[in-house]
């Protein structure tokens, strides 16, 4: 672990800074603009995407349109008519509620009634029988009053609205929760200062009153919320909406959802209607705000004309035991809002769809808690991403952000639809990306330069694949010298000098990229690492750069596998018409000298070592045994799982201490019977020989050339026991071949 922190420690600890500042946005101890408006549109998507998209036909829109303005003149309309399509609504359509989208803060001249008494109390009261004729005919013409009177008795809702300033008009309706109701509990109402309301006589002749305050978003404008319960002076006024489903369950009792007894926690989290019609409960979010379940676009709701439902051109079917909601859709009336579902959206459906959600219990909810449940997500998701992403590969990287994307979105998408809870997104998605991409650009400029680096000093030497190994781990890999077990490869092509002298430059070097590459390929195969091409000889090693625990095997298998090679090649040579290639080979194991050697001016990254001396005579005596693959003693050790030929103990040029040789034949559990029990003889053979049994050692020779007579091995010892057979060795014979050759 110590090592994985200190190998890592950068990329962790941006990956823990980029944890604490979602950490701290989701926890509000801070706010981050971008991230809340990247919240706002998924919320829009999330919406638009689940939304039922059908028509609620419980709630009616009595639409002040176009063709109403024409009929029956601009707006403001007189209140006689205004009169009239209440009465209209309630008696010859029988509609259960009816709600105004508008507000009537000033008194109806049109009339002239105000004319007509001021010319009674003045200029014409001189008049026999003017003023009388004035005030009998005033009740018809006062149409403030008509139209209070057409409201006493009916389930009819007032609007209103609020405002910034200190300026007020008309009378507030009274305050669902009067004043003091909350003032030990931090709750955050909106507050209001002033407000737009309707003529006294109009409210107290209502049955109850809302406001239509929608809360944009300050970001964007959009209307997402509806306050359901607003502060001003001090008491708590309801919103239309909320006033429309009380009068339509006949007035319930409205009791506060505080969660908890602390004054210190402010959680309004619902409002409970209790009433003899039924029960229902409100959800409120931190700012006792309802979320607008939009239903679709415009015309979720069913629209009627009003001056249809003046003039009896609607289906009484429409209206009956219906809310109705009246307000206007016509544009130079103004009550168009920017909304999720639609640019430009008529306020009086923000309101109905608002009731329709009561009435569904399909409201959202975003209670207070939904803030710590965010940043426990984010707090454990972080962490568990910040230490794991260091360890993946870009692969496994993409694939476990991306498996992450999908539980955040489909686990959001589960609670918002099944538990219409509300749980923020943005952060947990701008975390697991930004983690995502921290480590891909941290892959890309930090490791991507290391691996470049790595690729640049050993590129050269050993596979892309060791290559990509190195630049995982770098702090394991060293140019500087080094003392190590390794095992060694030289490969020499026979008589080649003639060959070379023989072919065009040209195609000489075709001819030796032809053998040169796949023998390359081999060794890398097997993990091993090219030190240098000498002409048409390879040096290869394996254990470094890389501690290969199974070098001497890997460097045998290598081997067996260029010979196998150069067996393949040979048609292929013979079609261009090159000459057939035999390359003898030469491994010993040992511990040797690795790293960059050489002079200030050029370095080479090699081995050095009595070690590297033997494998390269090894090689050299290949072909006095007539064998492809001469192997150390050492090397013969190290590969339990091989079966060998040991060819004889041989003192090579340049060392007095005599070593034994062998010949790889290959895996035991892979090689023949019949070349087991020839290699067994052979070593039966060696024993009658290096004991002096020339006669035995002949018969057993003799034995193993009728076997394989084209065997080059086997017909020089038949020579060399004929020799000593006839001039038998002095004393001082110690059954050990000297080299004088390199």
């Amino acid at each position: 672990m110590r090592e994985y922190l200190k190998k890592h420690a950068a990329r962790i600890g941006l990956g823990l800074v980029l944890l604490g500042v979602l950490f701290g946005h989701s926890a509000t101890f801070f706010r981050i603009p971008l991230i809340d408006q990247f919240d706002s549109i998924i919320y829009d998507y999330r919406l638009r995407f689940t939304m039922p998209r059908t028509v609620d036909d419980r709630i009616v829109i009595v639409d002040i349109d176009e063709k109403s303005l024409k009929e029956e003149g601009r707006w403001p309309w007189s209140r006689n008519r205004l009169a009239l399509l209440l009465d209209k609504l309630f008696e010859r359509y029988q509609a259960e509620v009816v709600g105004f989208d508008i507000v009537f803060a000033e008194r109806d001249e049109s009339s002239g009634l105000r004319v007509l008494e001021r010319l009674a109390r003045e200029d014409l009261r001189d008049v026999p029988g003017y003023p009388g004729k004035v005030h009998q005919i005033a009740p018809q013409l006062d149409y403030d009053r008509l139209f209070a009177e057409s409201m006493k008795g009916r389930k009819v809702i007032l609007g209103y609205y609020f405002t910034g300033l200190s300026e007020t008009s008309g009378k507030l309706p009274p305050p669902i929760f009067p004043a003091e109701s909350f003032s030990r509990r931090p709750i955050d109402f909106t507050r209001w200062t002033g407000y737009g309301a309707n003529l006294a006589e109009f409210q107290e002749a209502a049955a109850l009153g809302g406001h239509f305050n929608p809360l944009p978003d300050p970001r964007d404008g959009v209307v997402r919320r509806v306050p359901i319960v607003a502060e001003y002076g001090g008491a708590y006024y309801e919103a239309l909406s909320l006033a429309m489903v009380r009068a339509l369950l006949g007035f319930p009792s409205v009791f506060p959802g505080l969660a908890g007894d602390s004054a210190g926690y402010g959680g309004l989290e619902w409002l409970d209607l209790a009433g003899p019609m039924g029960e229902l409960r409100i959800p409120l979010d931190q700012n006792v705000c309802a979320l607008v379940p939009y239903r679709g676009k415009q015309g979720s709701f069913p629209y009627v004309s009003a001056s249809d439902v003046l003039n009896d051109r609607v289906d009484p079917a429409v209206l009956k035991h219906k809310v109705v909601l009246v307000g206007t859709t016509a544009p130079g009336l103004l009550d168009l809002r920017a909304t999720p579902v639609q640019a430009t959206y008529p306020g009086v459906e923000v309101h109905a769809n608002l009731i329709s959600g009561m009435l569904d219990q399909t409201l959202k909810i975003q209670p207070s808690y939904v803030i710590a449940a965010e940043s426990l997500v984010i707090l454990a998701s972080g962490v568990v991403l910040v230490f794991l992403m260091p360890l993946l590969s870009p692969f496994h990287g993409a694939l476990t952000t991306l498996g992450v994307l999908i539980a955040v979105v489909a686990t959001n998408l589960a609670v918002w639809q099944h538990a219409n809870m509300v749980l923020p997104m943005a952060s947990a998605l701008v975390l697991v990306t930004g983690l995502f991409a921290l480590n891909m650009s941290w892959g890309y400029f930090v490791e991507a330069r290391t691996k470049r680096l790595i690729t640049g000093l050993f590129g050269r030497y050993v596979s892309p694949d060791l290559v990509n190994e190195m630049a995982r781990d770098p702090g394991s890999i060293s140019m500087e010298g080094d003392s190590r077990e390794m095992s060694v490869l030289f490969s020499d092509i026979r008589g080649f000098t003639g060959i070379s002298e023989r072919m065009e430059p040209r195609e000489l070097s075709r001819f030796m990229n032809e053998f040169l590459t796949p023998l390359t390929e081999v060794i890398y195969r097997h993990r091993g690492t090219v030190d240098k091409y000498m002409g048409d000889c390879i040096m290869a090693f394996w254990g470094a750069p890389l501690p290969d625990a199974e070098h001497a095997r890997n460097s045998v298998l290598t081997g067996l596998e260029m010979q196998a090679t150069l067996q393949a090649l040979r048609p292929r040579f013979q079609e261009r018409g090159w000459p057939v290639i035999k390359a003898g080979i030469g491994i010993n194991t040992g511990v040797v000298r690795v790293g960059n050697m050489g002079s200030e001016m050029r370095v080479a990254y090699t081995v050095m070592g009595d070690a590297v001396n033997l494998a390269s005579r090894l090689e050299g005596i290949t072909k006095q045994y007539g064998v492809d693959v001469v192997v150390g003693q050492n090397t013969r050790d190290a590969v339990p799982d091989f079966l060998f030929r040991e060819l004889d103990r041989v003192r090579v040029k340049g060392k007095e201490e005599p070593v034994a040789v062998f010949e790889p034949v290959g895996p035991r559990d892979s090689v023949e019977r019949g070349l087991v029990e020839e290699v067994a003889l052979f070593h039966e053979a060696l024993g009658y020989y290096r004991s002096r049994a020339w006669d035995r050692a002949e018969a057993a020779v003799s034995a193993l050339v009728r076997i394989r007579p084209e065997s080059e091995l086997y017909r020089m010892y038949s020579e060399r026991v004929a020799y000593l057979l006839a001039n038998p060795p002095g004393d001082f014979w110690d059954g050990v071949w000297t080299f004088e050759i390199k």
